[in-house]
């Protein structure tokens, strides 16, 4: 089975890239092998407790917490970007798998097909 690999990289507010990575995930997941990898300012995608009042803009971080439903479930994040963020995992909605930078290259290596949002 083919595995797509989502990189969601830009953050939650400002563009839509984010929430449509997110939807993309949702789609594709119905029909092939999906893992998700949160790097640079994706990251704060799946920080906790969003304050998006004085943005205007809609809070979807906890639209993530479906992907368990939907099979997704190789979800990573690049230690690193997590730490020069100031960031642990107990600050994320979600139960990722840490990946040192030589993880992050292996898991980019072993998809077929990189969709970066």
């Amino acid at each position: 089975m083919k595995k797509l690999l989502f990189v969601q990289s830009k953050p939650p507010h400002g563009s839509l890239q984010g929430q449509e990575g997110l939807d993309a995930i949702l789609a594709g997941s119905a029909f092939v092998d999906c893992a998700v990898l949160f790097t640079g300012d994706g990251i704060y995608q799946i920080l906790s407790l969003q304050q998006t009042d004085a943005l205007a803009s809609r809070d979807y971080a906890v639209t993530y917490l479906a992907l368990a439903d939907y099979g997704v479930e190789q979800l990573y994040c690049s230690a690193t970007d997590l730490q020069q963020r100031g960031l642990t995992k107990a600050d994320l909605l979600l139960n990722l798998t840490e990946l040192d930078d030589a993880g992050v290259t292996a898991l980019l290596h072993s998809a077929d097909a990189i969709l970066d949002f």
